[in-house]
């Protein structure tokens, strides 16, 4: 691996001209591949095997033309203060605007508030529902504006109107705090190189392989039905380990220049050891992401496989462009400990300066390994406490900005109705197989309205067949609510019952249904996923360390840094700590996709440190030290850069607390916290004091798994062989 990946460097440095014309060529082609292809909306979400989902199939066969996967919207009127919306200039103009939005193309039909007793009891809000024959995702700007300029009709004749649904589903935007991290990543290169060339270089590799990735995604994205979020979700990963792994590089192009090497030696070594680290920690992050679609729910699949190509993309540009452009800046890359004009005149450190930051710091935990380890462990234990209350769910119109005509009419709903109103029940009777269909309606609706938390009950509507129908249920309580979810249950055991009786089938659907479905099956997927991915990472990283203990040790600190920031995400958006700062304006339970997606993506970026930190440890090792001096020598190297790669990695992550969205906002602060969690406290506390609690121990291999397993040479070993082996034949020439 080293020798190949030496080669590729040095290949890289002196075809310099070839290798760039490759990128920007491919970032090019992206580019108009992307401004060509049809645009894309929000990605359709259907969750193979649930109930909810079953149910909309039958939907769609037993019911045909009704489009029940099709967009809805719920214009809300609140009359002005004192009046009533029944009152006959409020009537006519609720009437007008219902008359107005039956003309659509796309729309199916439209409810007149009067006629479905769709007014509130004390007479001051009512709505009208808006049905499309298209989803959400499909519908075209000129159904959504004159959706907006029917409302707006509405609101000149003196009423407040906002509009619900899906249908007007916005685009999520990042805002100036996505551009900040960006320039904080920027600052921090800066500071850890000293050199504006060799700060840009991570950067503009990072940017040109987010472009392509994203290109690449908005390319294919009306083809392969991938949503917006995929994107966001994409550029936020693939810039952050973009970045990282091209200051890796660089950082060691620096530390083989300060030994004497020339600058395509140094770029070849680079490449061949930091590069290999490179390759192993990238493969790590792939494995996590790809590994999503174990869950078998298409959005989160789709998520996962776009984001491990733009990971890929990141890997292989670092290994190929960075010694390119390293190239290309010549001498304006300085040696390591050399600075260049920016911060100071250069000049080579003294022999006698005192030791690094990283030096004394892990001189300090290896004389006091059993005091850092359990600072450490209680302080993540304490930070993972909010763990244990944890609620999942996915959002509703009630988890947006107060600032939203979505919210704003989710409110007015709950004012007018109860907070019930929001989520209602869809429940499907599918009595084809029963002898008398209209006697199971019936006593489907009575079992129901014998449950807790129903407020209401709609008669059946059953198709034209008769032996097919719908019933709609209002409950109680909020969707996002405990209760809410106990009612589905409830509703599905009574229809277990039903089905005993009359061999009816009783399914129940809507999109609070299909969140609480979602949830029960990602609860479920967890464990395997777990398993699946720290599995297959377990015995990559014992073919990278050549030990059994070491990659051990990285499982269980993961475990410790993604439950701590578990921990923070419930604290922070359920129970609503730190909220305001965090612009986090509805708190509720945890997305359903949160534990798993940060499960599967920190998993990967805490590979990727203890590859990078502990590989030079073990490259100590290897070399001769002893155990506890190849923990100083490994973090007199590797500290400083992995603290760079982490803060970069977090400010970058930061950048998207500012979405729009509430997914994209709450994953953005996930892996923010969580990066720093693993990086400062699992790997540059918990890591060392282990190491040095195990000594020996810690690089121990059975014999025959060590002859098994095929040799990487992550370390190296084989570049200082070949350019011992170059030594010598110098040597024998001169003689």
């Amino acid at each position: 691996m080293a020798t190949f990946l030496y080669t590729l460097g040095r290949l890289s440095f002196r075809r310099r001209h070839f290798v760039a014309l490759i990128w920007v060529a491919l970032l090019t082609l992206a580019g108009v591949g992307a401004a060509s292809a049809p645009a894309a909306g929000n990605s359709s979400f259907s969750i193979p095997g649930t109930e909810a989902q079953k149910a909309f199939d039958l939907l769609e066969q037993r019911f045909p033309g009704t489009s029940a996967d099709g967009a809805t919207a719920r214009v809300v009127f609140k009359a002005p203060s004192g009046e009533k919306m029944t009152d006959p200039g409020n009537k006519a103009t609720v009437q007008d605007t219902v008359k107005e939005l039956s003309d659509g193309s796309e729309v199916v039909r439209v409810t007149d508030p009067y006629q479905a007793k769709a007014v509130s009891k004390d007479g001051t809000i009512a709505y009208a529902q808006v049905s499309y024959k298209v989803s959400g995702m499909e519908l075209d700007d000129a159904a959504k504006d004159a959706l907006k300029d029917s409302a707006q009709d509405a609101r000149k004749a003196g009423l407040t109107v906002e509009i619900g649904g899906d249908a007007l589903q916005a685009v999520p935007h990042t805002g100036s705090s996505e551009v900040i991290g960006i320039a904080v990543a920027a600052v921090v290169l800066v500071i850890t190189f000293g050199s504006l060339v060799a700060a840009g270089l991570p950067l503009l590799t990072a940017l040109i392989g987010v472009g392509i990735g994203v290109s690449a995604i908005t390319g294919l994205a009306s083809a392969l039905d991938l949503g917006t979020t995929t994107s966001t979700l994409a550029m936020m990963i693939g810039l952050a380990v973009g970045i990282d792994y091209a200051l890796f590089i660089v950082s060691r192009y620096r530390a083989e220049l300060a030994e004497g090497r020339e600058r395509e030696e140094a770029a070849g070594r680079a490449v061949g050891t930091a590069g290999s680290a490179v390759v192993f920690a990238g493969l790590t992050v792939v494995i996590a992401l790809v590994g999503l679609s174990v869950v078998n729910i298409p959005m989160l699949t789709k998520m996962g496989i776009a984001a491990a190509g733009t990971v890929a993309i990141a890997v292989l540009i670092a290994l190929t462009m960075i010694p390119a452009l390293l190239g290309y800046a010549g001498r304006k890359v300085k040696p390591m400990g050399e600075k260049g004009k920016l911060l100071g005149r250069a000049k080579k450190p003294a022999p006698t300066e005192k030791p690094n930051l990283g030096t004394r710091w892990a001189s300090f935990v290896v004389r006091r390994p059993l005091a850092v380890l359990l600072l450490g462990v209680i302080g993540l234990g304490a930070a993972a406490v909010p763990a244990t209350s944890l609620e999942l769910g996915l959002p509703d119109d009630g988890s947006q900005p107060t600032s939203t005509t979505q919210r704003r009419a989710y409110d007015l709903l709950s004012e007018g109705f109860g907070p019930g109103f929001n989520g209602p029940l869809m429940v499907v009777v599918d009595a084809k197989n029963s002898d008398d269909p209209k006697a199971v309606f019936t006593e489907t609706g009575d079992e129901i309205k014998g449950l807790k938390d129903v407020v209401t009950v709609t008669p059946a509507q059953p198709n034209k067949a008769g032996d097919t129908a719908t019933i709609t249920v209002i409950p109680g309580s909020k969707p996002s609510s405990v209760t809410t979810e106990n009612l589905v249950h409830g509703i599905r055991g009574a229809g277990a019952d039903i089905k005993a009786d009359t061999d009816a089938n009783v399914l129940v659907t809507g999109s609070t249904a299909m969140n609480i479905d979602v949830s029960e099956k990602l609860n479920d997927a967890l464990v395997p996923y777990l398993i699946l991915v720290v599995g297959l990472a377990f015995l990559l990283l014992i073919v990278v360390f050549r030990s059994i203990l070491v990659p051990l040790k990285a499982a269980l600190g993961f475990l410790l840094s993604v439950m701590a920031a578990l921990g923070a995400v419930v604290a922070v958006f359920q129970w609503g700590w730190l909220s305001g700062l965090m612009g986090v304006e509805q708190t509720g339970p945890v997305m359903s996709m949160m534990p798993i997606f940060m499960v599967g993506v920190v998993f990967g970026l805490a590979m990727d440190y203890e590859v990078f930190l502990v590989t030079r440890m073990r490259e100590a090792y290897v070399q001769g030290e002893k155990p506890a001096q190849a923990v100083v020598t490994g973090f007199r190297h590797g500290a400083r850069v992995v603290t760079a790669a982490a803060v970069i990695m977090m400010a970058v992550f930061a950048g998207f607390i500012g979405s729009s969205e509430s997914m994209v906002k709450m994953i953005g602060f996930g892996l923010a916290i969580a990066v720093f969690f693993d990086a400062f406290i699992v790997r540059m506390a918990i890591v060392p004091a282990v190491l040095a609690l195990l000594g020996r121990k810690a690089w121990w291999l059975p014999k025959w798994l060590d002859r098994a397993l095929p040799n990487v040479d992550v370390e190296g070993e084989g570049l200082r062989t070949r350019t011992d082996r170059g030594d010598e034949d110098r040597e024998l020439v001169r003689a």
